[in-house]
């Protein structure tokens, strides 16, 4: 059964029965865990294996696991820095700032990996202008060349983990106050002033190799009137056409109040994948979720389900090994000491 493009949430530490049944139907391509989700190491790699073992190609099982206040494991995991510590020791040596988000995106990555999580989806492209409050240490830096020289670094090492990079949130969330958790967020700026500030890090990262990308719940009306998230002029025109993007394209969660101007869930989901999104999240609402599986048309993509198949975790480990391998331990020390 191919992955189908619907990501749902779990309300607890274990499957229900009515979960296991959300995640055998054919919308459902992957699952997303959160701090509900997590007791410890043994008892999520034993829920990770249980989701990977009820379909083929085994559903995709993703994570925020960023760092700072967006660590979704943190209990038997190392406390890895809000991404701006990143940014504020670039500024003073560059170099050495690089190779440290390297080893950041490796531990992260391979922490995961040692239970079985396919991706966190990582690393924030948002520029940090002091303006928005829910992104604001999530961001690397304000200067977008910056971002990217951190990110491709950050990447590289979630990489050789075996891990697949997501960049957030298309085109750019770091200059609205607005949490669009919360409410619609506007951004009034013109087309040119989002492409030459905002889009830089994306563009860098997708020249780069970038994997995946999650778009905005943000209107910005000079360039289209839906959100990023359901519009076809950011997704289909600019997101693949001007700046070539062939990964996979993830919503942001269609239950966050930012998403609540494009109808229902259902409709939600629909006018999402109708815009160029390859894969929508629905984290937490079981009744949102049911309404979705029942009343979204399936429809065949296989260019879209080649794209999500490559969101699979490389290099498996055992998470046992970690305690002797001495990269490991190394790398530990290191982000440790960063903090």
């Amino acid at each position: 059964m191919a992955l189908g493009p619907v990501t749902l949430g779990l309300q607890g530490l274990t499957l229900t029965a009515a979960e296991r049944d959300y995640l055998r139907h054919p919308l459902t391509g992957g699952v997303i865990l959160f701090e509900r989700n997590y007791e410890s190491p043994s008892q999520l790699s034993a829920l990770v294996a249980e989701i990977h073992a009820l379909r083929q190609p085994p559903l995709l099982v993703l994570v925020d696991q960023e760092g700072g206040r967006i660590q979704r494991f943190r209990s038997g995991f190392t406390p890895l820095p809000a991404a701006r510590v990143l940014g504020q020791l670039y500024d003073e040596n560059r170099r050495r700032a690089k190779r440290l988000a390297q080893t950041c995106g490796w531990l992260m990555a391979t922490e995961l990996r040692a239970v079985g999580v396919d991706a966190s989806l990582a690393p924030v492209l948002d520029l940090d202008r002091g303006i928005s409050s829910v992104i604001g240490d999530r961001a690397f830096h304000s200067d977008p060349e910056a971002v990217a020289d951190i990110a491709h670094s950050y990447m590289t090492g979630m990489s050789q983990a075996g891990m697949a990079a997501t960049g957030k949130h298309f085109p750019g969330h770091g200059s609205v106050a607005a949490d669009s958790h919360e409410t619609l967020p506007y951004d009034r700026r013109e087309y040119v002033d989002i492409y030459n500030q905002d889009m830089v890090a994306f563009e860098r990262m997708i020249h780069y190799g970038l994997a995946a990308v999650m778009t905005a719940h943000v209107v910005y009306p000079c360039v289209d009137t839906p959100p990023a998230s359901f519009s076809h002029r950011w997704i289909g025109d600019v997101l693949r056409q001007r700046l070539g993007f062939q990964g996979v394209v993830f919503s942001d969660d269609l239950m966050m109040s930012g998403a609540k101007t494009a109808g229902g869930p259902a409709e939600r989901a629909r006018t999402a994948l109708d815009a160029g999104c390859d894969m929508v999240l629905v984290c937490q609402d079981s009744a949102a979720i049911e309404e979705i599986l029942d009343r979204l048309t399936p429809r065949e993509d296989p260019v879209s389900r080649m794209r999500l198949v490559r969101m699979h975790g490389r290099h498996a480990i055992q998470r046992e090994q970690l305690a002797t391998d001495f990269e490991y331990q190394q790398a530990r020390d290191v982000v440790i000491g960063i903090g």
